[in-house]
């Protein structure tokens, strides 16, 4: 996941299968064998194991998926020929993607206020994607704090041949309040534009206090991006207890930091994205897309961030075979390559149906880690919500039964697709601790509740199903620039 923005919720009502009795007949309504079909389809999706297995196959077996990594391409092998093994078609759609690689990582402060002689302190950090390297050997160089992109203005003029270090705090409170997204978009800033605002003053290097809300020491990697024609940094992000004591350190007199970052960005690699289309059977020229990316960055094994996701899609193919149905329309899988740091799998997607764009009635996409579905984000017109309640129904018996209006990207691969109006939707997720271990060495296959899996491959099946068996696709959403 590397989402910079989570929309925000429309001025319209969250709304609940409790509404099912009280919004009228008509539109929103739906036939007592549709009701019972959706039911057969979640009952289906919380007690089938080949998710499961598949997904521990894609995490223990494969492991670290970036971009242009043998892992990468391994992945891609394993999801095609698990869907044609399901009766699915199967294209594999290329892509050129970017290929940037990990090398050495060190780091030590050498000098601060108060140390013994001869001692250093070690710390624990990453390179960013994107960063650029050091000299083999390391750079020296005092550290400058700032809290935000004010205080960097502020020094400018102090800032040249330094490390600059943002010390941006996770907010933890929206986290647990249901805003992780939120949370993670604002601090998220000082990654995504921290270290290109850095250089253009002449920093050494950047670092940022790792994005995530647990206290484990552990340094959350993930993308940085560049302006057009800006020389890299090295950059990186530290684990949130180090540059903490930073923070302490140069609050009593300067401190300097010796670094030590190689990684390389290799000539761009060919990729694909996995896509297999379940036939619709009266309009099998009109598509639902239900989706997941397969890369993951490369610290972990890429468990929550994506292989839920991309695996729980691909979940949804596999109980619709397992129950031989197949809607009027056609569902059609992708797994995404390339979310991470780049999505050249979304714009070969966009780029390949932007001339028969009609024919996308809807997108689905997940990626919002392993946490319990809640219900669906839903990217709709307004007019649109009430002929979703008949899935909050269909998800009652699971409790997600929540359809939660938004305005703008549910996911970053949908999202040209949206842009052009192409409805969006997502499943809800309690996201409180995903970004504990997000992007970090511990997004591992331990960290996925079996149960909340499944309840999140339930709401996909059930939600790709009933939009593809709709008369009409749903109206198209005003593009506003």
């Amino acid at each position: 996941m590397r989402r910079t923005i989570v929309a925000a919720i429309t001025g319209a009502t969250v709304l609940t299968a409790s509404c099912i009795g009280i919004c009228g007949a008509g539109e929103g309504q739906t036939d007592p064998a549709m009701r019972e079909t959706l039911s057969r389809i979640r009952v289906a999706a919380i007690n089938s194991d080949w998710a499961w297995r598949e997904l521990a196959r894609l995490t223990d077996e494969i492991g670290p998926r970036l971009s242009g990594s043998p892992g990468h391409a391994a992945a891609i092998t394993q999801v095609a020929d698990a869907m044609r093994a399901l009766g699915a078609r199967v294209t594999l759609q290329p892509a050129k993607v970017q290929h940037w690689v990990r090398g050495e990582e060190r780091a030590e402060l050498v000098r601060y206020p108060g140390r013994p002689d001869g001692l250093t302190q070690r710390l624990h950090l990453t390179a960013l994607g994107g960063s650029s390297a050091t000299p083999p050997s390391g750079l020296e160089a005092p550290v400058i704090v700032v809290r935000n992109f004010d205080e960097l203005k502020a020094h400018a003029a102090d800032v040249r041949g330094k490390i600059v270090l943002f010390d941006s705090h996770f907010d933890q409170h929206l986290a647990d309040n249901g805003h992780a997204g939120e949370a993670y978009g604002q601090a998220g800033e000082y990654r995504f534009r921290g270290p290109s605002e850095a250089a253009a003053l002449g920093a050494a290097a950047a670092l940022v206090r790792s994005i995530g809300g647990a206290d484990f020491r552990l340094p959350h990697t993930g993308l940085t991006r560049w302006k057009e024609h800006q020389s890299p940094i090295p950059a990186g992000a530290l684990a949130a207890e180090d540059a903490d004591m930073i923070v302490r350190l140069a609050a009593a007199g300067q401190v300097s930091m010796k670094l030590v970052l190689t990684p390389q960005t290799l000539p761009d690699a060919d990729s694909a994205n996995v896509i297999a289309d379940w036939p619709g059977t009266d309009l099998p020229d009109e598509y639902i897309v239900v989706s997941g990316h397969l890369d993951s960055w490369d610290l972990g094994t890429g468990a929550t961030d994506d292989g839920v996701g991309v695996i729980g899609a691909a979940g949804v193919i596999q109980v619709l075979q397992q129950l031989n149905l197949h809607a009027r329309r056609t569902i059609r899988f992708i797994g995404w390559t390339n979310e991470e740091n780049g999505s050249r799998g979304a714009k070969a997607y966009f780029d390949s149906v932007s001339a028969k764009l009609n024919a996308q009635c809807a997108a689905i996409e997940s990626d919002d880690g392993a946490g319990r579905s809640l219900g669906i984000v839903a990217a709709v017109t307004k007019d649109s919500l009430p002929t979703l309640h008949p899935v909050a129904d269909a998800l009652s018996p699971l409790g997600a039964t929540v359809i939660e209006p938004r305005e703008g990207e549910v996911g970053a691969d949908i999202e040209p697709l949206q842009t052009a109006g192409v409805p969006g939707f997502a499943p809800l997720v309690d996201s409180r601790h995903y970004f504990d271990y997000h992007h970090t060495a511990a997004d591992t296959l331990d960290k996925v509740d079996r149960a909340n899996f499944y309840s999140q491959i339930a709401t996909m099946a059930v939600l790709a199903f009933y939009l593809a068996d709709l008369p009409d696709c749903l109206p198209r959403v005003p593009v506003t620039r």
